[in-house]
């Protein structure tokens, strides 16, 4: 089983307008609600691809319970844990004179203590699990080292724990030590402490942090540039398609899926990145908060296979 671990969770909220001009009315299509954050967009991907996951998340308020009902639209096993604070939204504009995107992110509910050893106790008790995936945002009051204590239980229950998040919170993740990391450039230098890598440091920089013995497999999302697949024996770079880019919401949480899905069905890792760049960049394509369409991923997937 796949499980998703969201702390952060959002209601994704995405519209468009010809322009945006301040202290005007600006009239704006019909709202698109979905539901968000890095996990539950990785449980989404994997529905979409006709997989299995469990979403564990928080959820809070109003909004936490409107949350859940979208997942359970979907179809999608969630676990969903009760905190105090409201759920967060986000909203995301698309100006259409430019096809810029404007994305209003806000900071979550604060979450105590004791409901962050609820969480631990949820990820212990859990049975039968191939992989954690923890991906997005630490709420408000959660400690730099959660992650961390997370990937001490997966350990203790032989689970491969796949993390892509971002700061302190990543470097102590794999300071305890993790089955895969998927950092974009920026996170990478943050990882081996510089401000800049040139393109030729990227390879070094990567074995630094394989060398730590921490970490498995490295993936290294280089967004329109494919990614990289690092691990001790060998270093790939996967080229990815051109496509007109219309949102790149969600794409690195659909790369994370279209990984571990092909990861769980046996296949290798190649295999697997160049599928999980087929899921971001097919999500790409679509507007607003939308992931991809499980039809362009695989066109994008047999792409990747004829070109690399």
């Amino acid at each position: 089983m796949i499980v998703t671990l969201t702390l952060n969770p959002a209601i994704d909220k995405s519209t468009e307008v010809e322009r945006l001009i301040p202290e005007k009315k600006m009239r704006c299509p019909e709202m698109l609600t979905e539901a968000g954050g890095g996990g539950i967009n990785v449980s989404k991907a994997i529905c979409e691809l006709g997989g299995n996951s469990l979403a564990v998340f928080t959820s809070g308020g109003y909004n936490g319970k409107l949350l859940e009902g979208l997942l359970k639209e979907k179809n999608i096993s969630i676990k969903p844990i009760t905190v105090a604070g409201n759920t967060r939204e986000n909203i995301v504009v698309t100006e259409l004179a430019t096809n810029k995107q404007f994305r209003f992110v806000m900071p979550g509910p604060a979450i105590s203590t004791l409901e962050l050893n609820i969480i631990k106790t949820v990820i212990s008790d859990l049975k039968d699990v191939s992989y954690l995936v923890c991906s997005g945002s630490l709420p408000p009051g959660a400690p730099d080292n959660f992650l961390g204590q997370v990937a001490d239980i997966a350990k203790a229950n032989e689970i491969k724990f796949v993390v892509d998040t971002s700061g302190q919170a990543l470097k102590n993740a794999l300071a305890k030590g993790v089955y895969l990391l998927k950092p974009n450039l920026s996170e990478l230098c943050f990882l081996v402490g510089k401000d800049y890598l040139e393109v030729s440091e990227i390879d070094e920089a990567a074995q630094k942090v394989l060398g730590t013995g921490l970490c498995e497999v490295l993936i290294i999302s280089m967004g329109p540039g494919g990614a990289k697949l690092v691990t001790k024996n060998e270093i790939i770079h996967i080229a990815a398609p051109v496509v007109k880019k219309q949102s790149t919401v969600g794409a690195g949480d659909s790369m994370v899926a279209g990984v571990v899905w092909m990861l769980d069905q046996g296949k290798n890792l190649k295999e697997a990145v160049q599928f999980g760049i087929a899921c971001g960049t097919a999500a790409t394509i679509n507007k607003g908060t939308q992931l991809f369409k499980k039809e362009d991923a695989f066109r994008f997937f047999n792409w990747i296979r004829d070109h690399s």
